[in-house]
């Protein structure tokens, strides 16, 4: 039932526009056109404002041909960087970029899978029941645009995100995270003629960094520093670092646990540096910020949500794998608004590269597996 010309064609023009975060008027406005050409009230919220994107998220609302409880699904309208210019190119069924920027298969793929199965659903005359199609903004940056939706707008309780990896693979698992913003204060002083009148913050860093567990923590947990910004000249004593990381798990204990051993590790080395000038002693400080930055995602595999998807993966005779997954999505802020949504596979792979690619084929399985699947939500 899919027209692989017609998804092709769709994916060339998402992917010709371009959307980074913060910037993605140009294909709201694309898309608001095309969702209502195939029958849906589209509305945008005010997100933009709040979050400092030149859209608001996108809301479609399909009526559907049956009665019934609204089925949703969440796609993400912005790209990562760098994303000016974007040039797709066609070979052998494989979609790339021409040049250095990304494709942006990480979500227009998603989209326009989506677009596909409507057509088809219009087309074929297939019932299928109310739809609530989510697009948000700013996704790539820290899910800022699904944060700052007004989910009360929604009447569906389940759902599925098309954002991922691969071709039938289910997501129902992924970690809670938390993130951290750490800066350490200690006291600046010539480094050739007075040292020892110095608080070295960037060594006060270093000593807690050396004694944290970072990387693979267990099967739930990861931890990283990913950013360090410090000193101003290598005659400086360096009297302030901020740093910034994060901690991810599945397990809500072991996040709590992580986050408050690597922070013990910063606040013991900021107490234990002092020196004493002109007979005062100084000692240095510190400043913690810790934010829940998206909640975890847990869906059993008995759960009806992920059994619609199994039964259409049966009709098509194409077995699905449930996995787990190692990033926060939008998904995430859906389920913490109770909202039963998993994450399917696009075809998209080598993400947020200028390798980035999705072949149509791919793209072709995953629109099919969406009509099963709305046909029967």
């Amino acid at each position: 039932m899919i027209n692989q010309q017609r998804i092709a064609d769709e994916f060339f023009r998402l992917a010709s526009i371009d959307s980074p975060s913060y910037r993605e008027a140009s294909i709201a406005a694309y898309l608001h056109q095309r969702f209502s050409q195939l029958g849906a009230t589209v509305e945008v919220d005010t997100a933009g404002a709040t979050i400092g994107s030149d859209s608001g998220n996108m809301i479609a609302r399909f009526p559907g041909t049956r009665a019934g409880d609204p089925f949703v699904i969440s796609v993400h309208m912005d790209t990562v960087s760098p994303a000016e210019n974007v040039q797709p190119v066609l070979n052998d069924g494989i979609f790339t970029s021409a040049g250095n920027t990304i494709l942006g298969a990480d979500d227009k793929a998603g989209i326009a899978e989506l677009i596909e199965a409507i057509e088809v659903l219009n087309q074929q005359n297939i019932p299928y029941g109310p739809l609530e199609v989510v697009i948000t903004v700013c996704e790539e940056l820290g899910l800022l645009g699904a944060k700052a939706f007004d989910f009360s707008v929604l009447k569906g309780k389940r759902g599925v995100a098309l954002d991922t990896t691969g071709i039938d693979r289910i997501i129902t698992r992924a970690p809670a995270a938390n993130r951290m913003k750490i800066d350490i204060y200690g006291l600046e002083a010539h480094a050739g003629v007075c040292p020892e009148q110095g608080i070295s913050a960037i060594t006060i860093a270093a000593k807690a960094i050396a004694r944290m567990t970072l990387g693979r923590i267990d099967e739930h947990t990861t931890a990283n520093i990913g950013t360090i910004n410090g000193g101003v000249a290598t005659n400086i004593i360096p009297g302030q670092v901020s740093l910034r990381g994060e901690v991810r798990s599945h397990a809500p204990e072991r996040l709590q646990q992580v986050t408050e051993a690597i922070i013990r590790c910063f606040e013991e080395e900021a107490y234990n540096s002092s020196v004493v000038v002109d007979g005062k002693t100084r000692s240095a400080s510190m400043a913690i910020e810790i934010q829940e930055d998206f909640p975890a995602m847990q869906i059993a595999e008995t759960a009806p949500i992920v059994q619609l998807i199994v039964n259409a993966g049966k009709t098509l005779q194409r077995p699905q794998q449930i996995a787990a997954a190692g990033g926060g999505s939008d998904a995430n802020i859906f389920n913490g608004h109770g909202i039963d949504m998993v994450i399917l596979g696009t075809g998209m792979a080598k993400v947020h590269t200028p390798q980035e690619q999705v072949a149509v084929a791919d793209m072709e399985k995953v629109s099919s597996l969406l009509v099963e699947i709305i046909r029967n939500a």
